[in-house]
Parts: structure tokens; sequence; C-alpha cells
């Protein structure tokens, strides 16, 4: 069963305002008139239709139409019928391009592509741009098909509000048939939801190291530690495991088609723990008294910040009306995680990828590794070159080391939020490499060429798909451990 859709939305592809701008211009310079002439013709100032030209201005269709009558064409012609010559052409891929990650990663700000930068400068630009790409691609030609399908499950996730709805009525269907009333989800009914799925749940020590449940489809019997740590929920990995059945996960046959598994069985495993019946009204409650808390959250749910955090992303939008993002980074500042849908900018490489990046220091997301208070919640304004923007985050540990985990909103949405006093103030651009993802000039040069770090990474950013059935799994422990279980007789 596929729920989340990774393929690209049906769409039939618009002219951006880049092309219909050159388009005009080309138009209108190929019958002679001036700028100011075409302005005049459509009643409006030469400057609004300078930035129209340059395609910093969107135009209104109404305008459209006005334009395209003084041309004497259609408004087709300006949407797409008319071929842009060779010299309009590179200047829009020239501009595109400085808007993207490459010009950004080396610090180059995006200049005026006037008349008297030639029409070779712009080919050697481009040409420059286009090796560098090519370098990076090829540098990075292993994890490529990783990263691709993390950018299009996030770009799935925007649209979407990180809300699923087939994703939510599964888990109100299962929680109706073993009569869960609402609130939070007992180790019990845990074992209820396994019991009505046809699995009876075995604690054993042996449990294989690469895996955190085994399921035996054929004896119905579901695996587990009795290993379970101090401060670990022994509901989760029942859940999981119960998740991938209920959606009908079968081996995946790509790594885009792994992670959309994962991320459904964590989605449904969130919506058993945080019923979106009950949760809903919780926060919307919370929202009226302008006291909303991921804290409070965790708490009423029993749920460890993360998943209090990853659950309240899927309903912030849809019924608070309120967008956000969500980062988790390891310690090492290595961005693990992240969604966003309200325009925060974070850092990515050429292909949209975030997964990998390093977090900017000045981020509340990195600052929380320094606080010395871990009982209480970390607040955070930061200013960015995109506005301003409130955070929430807390440190937890795991096999991997810290990770700090952090909820954020824009300025105008924090005044219904817990927190929102705090006079902890930082300033990033960390979409932009000078920020401080690159030493200051002056360490950079003294030390550049005396060191050599050893580079701490998390281990899952590292590998793509691994071979074999189960991607990291070792089958011949998986299929050792179910011979030595399984049922005689």
């Amino acid at each position: 069963m596929t729920i989340l859709d990774v393929s690209p939305p049906d769409e039939s592809e618009a002219s951006d305002a880049l092309t219909i701008g050159r388009r005009i211009r080309q138009l209108r310079t190929a019958r002679g008139m001036t700028l100011d002439e075409l302005a005049g013709a459509v009643s409006r100032a030469p400057s609004q239709l300078s930035m129209i030209e340059t395609g910093k201005r969107e135009p209104k269709l109404t305008l459209l139409r006005t334009i395209a009558t003084a041309l004497g064409v259609t408004v087709d012609a300006l949407l797409e019928a008319e071929p842009l010559d060779e010299r309009a052409t590179m200047e829009i891929a020239l501009e595109r391009a400085m808007k993207g990650q490459t010009f950004q990663a080396l610090g180059i700000a995006p200049f005026r592509i006037g008349k008297a930068v030639s029409d070779d400068v712009l080919r050697a630009m481009l040409a420059l741009q286009g090796e560098i790409e090519r370098l990076g691609d090829e540098r990075s030609a292993t994890p490529e098909e990783a990263r691709r399908a993390n950018v299009e499950l996030r770009h799935l996730m925007r649209r979407q509000d990180n809300y699923f709805p087939e994703l939510e009525d599964q888990a109100r269907t299962i929680l109706a048939a073993v009569d869960h009333p609402g609130g939070p989800l007992t180790q019990r009914t845990a074992s209820d939801i396994a019991a009505h799925l046809g699995f009876s749940l075995h604690y054993v020590p042996d449990l294989p190291a690469s895996t955190r449940s085994v399921a035996d489809l054929r004896h119905g019997r579901l695996y587990l530690s009795s290993l379970v740590p101090a401060k670990g929920d022994s509901r989760t990995p029942v859940l999981q495991a119960l998740a991938s059945r209920i959606l009908g996960h079968a081996e995946p046959r790509s790594y885009a088609e792994f992670l959309r598994q994962r991320v459904e069985t964590n989605y449904l495993t969130g919506a058993l723990l945080v019923p979106e019946d009950h949760a809903a009204p919780f926060l919307q409650d919370a929202k009226s008294r302008r006291a909303v808390s991921i804290e409070d959250l965790r708490d009423a749910y029993s749920v460890s910040y993360e998943t209090a955090a990853h659950r309240f992303t899927n309903l912030a939008t849809r019924h608070l009306d309120i967008r956000v993002h969500f980062l988790k980074v390891h310690e090492s500042g290595t961005i693990t995680k992240v969604y966003e849908n309200d325009d925060v900018n974070f850092p990515s490489d050429r292909l949209g990828s975030i997964e990998g990046q390093m977090c900017c220091r000045k981020w509340t997301s990195r600052v929380v590794f320094d606080i010395p208070d871990k009982f209480n919640p970390y607040y955070q304004y930061t200013d960015t070159g995109n506005g301003t923007y409130w955070c929430t985050a807390r440190v937890e540990h795991s096999s991997e080391g810290a990770h700090s985990v952090s909820v954020g909103v824009r300025f105008d949405d924090t005044k219904w939020f817990i927190g929102r006093e705090t006079t902890n103030r930082g300033v990033s651009r960390h979409a932009v490499e000078v920020c401080c993802r690159r030493a200051p000039a002056e360490l950079e040069g003294e030390w550049r060429d005396q060191a050599w770090p050893n580079v701490r990474t998390p281990r899952t950013l590292l590998a793509t798909l691994p071979t074999g059935s189960f991607p990291g799994v070792d089958t011949t422990d998986l299929y050792e451990f179910l011979e030595e279980h399984a049922p005689r007789g």
C-alpha cells in the first residue's frame, strides 16, 4: 500500500516571472519601443515595468493583457509562444544560478546583469557554474539517490503541511477496533492492537543487533528486545512493527520506497500514540489560552519530546493554522531530520537536500547544546535574512550521541506559545556560506594547512540503500534468530 506519493504534482509548466519579463523586453525592443513608451501605453511607471522585465515582480493577468495589447500580441505570446533569443536565455540561466546554492556557497552576491556584461562573459560564467556543479555531482554520486529521495519527500510533506489524512484514518480505525477511549495509549492497549492484528508479543534478550523488532509472519509472533533502556518507551517498537503490517509494506525496491515506508511507519505510530481526535482539541484549547507547549503535549501523552515535536508538526497547520519548522541536529552540528512550511531558509546543497548540512552555530538547535540547564526547555528568537523566527529546543541522547530537537515558528505566531517572553536572541545567516560554516579568514589562513580532523558524523548520513532484502539489516542474523525461536511441533 502506498500512502505517501512522492511523485511530482501533475502541473503544467507555467512560465515564471523571469521568462515572462524577458519576453516582454524582447518584444518591446523588436518593435522599437522604449521602456518609457511602453510604460505610458499601459499607464504604469517605468520603474514598475522595469521590475517586471527583470523578473523581480510577477505581473497580474489583467496587466499582462494590457501589455500584450500594447505590444500587439496575445497573452499566450507572453506566456509561452514567443521564443527567447540567446542573450535573454543566458541572462535567465545566470539569474537562476545566482539564486542557487553554488553561488551562495562561494559567497558571490547576486548582481544586476546590465548591457555592459558581454555575451562572452555570460557564457564563461555559465560554463564555470556548470563545471562546478558537475564536479559536485561527481563527488556526491554515491549518496545522490538518497539525497534526491529526501528532497522529494520533504517537498511532499510541505505541500501537505505534513498532514496525511489517510494515515490519520488508519490510526482512527485501529484505535476504534480496540475500543481506545482517547488520550494516552497504554502499553496494554498496544498489546491489544497486536492481538487484533493476529500477533503475540515475545520479549527476548538476543534480538539481532541490527533490528528494533522482528515479525514472524508465519507464526504470528512479534519479537522485541527484553533489554529496553531505562528511558525507553516499550510501546514505540511494538507500534512501529505493527504499523508496517497495517500499511502492508513489502520489501522496498529503492531508497525512495524505503524512506517512504519509514516515514509512513513513524507517522502512523505517532498518530496511534497521540490520536488526532483527542490531541487536536487539546492543542486548540492551548492556543486559545496562548499556552501552546511541546513539553505539555509530550507530558499529556507520555511520549518522547521528539515524538511530541513530530506530532505537533502534523497537526499545527491543519488544526491551529500555524506554520512551523522542525529540526533534529546531531551534536556534531549535522542536520539529520528537517521539516518546514514556514519559509525558513535552511542551508542545502545544490540538489536541495538539507539533511547532512551543517546547522548554523547561532541557530537555536546548536546553541542549546551549550546551555547548562538541561531540565527546562530553551527558547530563542533568531533574526535571519528571511525574517525573525522563535524556536524551542531540547537535547536528547541516543546510541549515536546527543541530538537537539527543535520546533519553531515565524515571529507573528510566537504569541500562541509558552516561552515567547524569552530574552535570548541570535542573528543567523545560515543559508549563506559566510555566516558561520566557513571559518573566519584569519583563523583559516593560520590553520587550514596545519589541521587534519577525524570527522564524527552520524553513520545514518553516510549510507544510501544497503544491499540485501531489508536495508541495514543483517539477514543472516535475522533468519538464524527466527529459526531458533520458531515454535516446534
